[in-house]
């Protein structure tokens, strides 16, 4: 299980507690350090069932400094992926890679499906 992170992200912070609390292992990434390639997110992407604009970091000074909200509409998924991949502090997280399952974003009652 791959657990990717910006340690001083509270919600990573708060979701790291959850999964020591519930004795599920991970492996952790540092999301700024080893940002996730276009391969990975393409692959996230699409294992997780959810709209691109789901892993797009949208309360983030990045996000907002490079308008991204107006952006985002106007540019294909190739391109949304790509940009996705040039800096890590564009991605929302935490992320959590297990397998076909791929949980953005922390919450609690959606994460329980961890506990096998």
């Amino acid at each position: 299980m791959l657990f990717i992170e910006y340690p001083k992200c509270t919600t990573c912070q708060r979701a790291k507690k959850w999964l020591d609390e519930n004795g599920i292992q991970y492996t952790d990434r540092h999301i700024k350090e080893a940002r996730p390639t276009y391969a990975e997110l393409q692959e996230w992407y699409r294992k997780s069932g959810l709209p691109l604009k789901k892993f797009f970091n949208t309360s983030g000074l990045l996000y907002k400094s490079m308008e991204l909200k107006e952006k985002l509409p106007h540019m294909s998924e190739e391109e949304q992926l790509h940009l996705l991949a040039t800096d890590g502090m564009l991605v929302k997280r935490p992320i959590l890679v297990d397998g076909n399952t791929v949980l953005v974003g922390f919450r609690a009652e959606e994460w329980e499906i961890l506990k096998k």
